[in-house]
């Protein structure tokens, strides 16, 4: 036996037949945090230093130790290649 029942509820209606909580405040307060945190990520971004020091956290060492870094690779692979011939 197979039965079928329809109901035209709204997402509200349904939610509070089956006693589910309500997160509507819970979601506008955290969506409002990550509106201030993206909205002041973008004015952090304007500034060049600011920006430097993300990417580059080390400044000017962690840029030559990634050089060195893909140097040591390219070297690595220069040598397996000889080594196959």
């Amino acid at each position: 036996m197979k039965v079928t029942i329809d109901m035209d509820l709204t997402p509200e209606e349904a939610r509070k037949m089956m006693g589910l909580p309500d997160l509507e405040p819970l979601q506008q307060e955290v969506m409002e945090k990550v509106r201030e945190r993206t909205l002041q990520s973008l004015d952090d971004m304007n500034d060049p230093e600011f920006f430097f020091k993300k990417v580059f956290p080390a400044g000017v060492q962690s840029m030559e130790s990634f050089q060195n870094f893909f140097g040591e690779m390219m070297s690595a692979s220069n040598k397996t290649k000889s080594n196959k011939d």
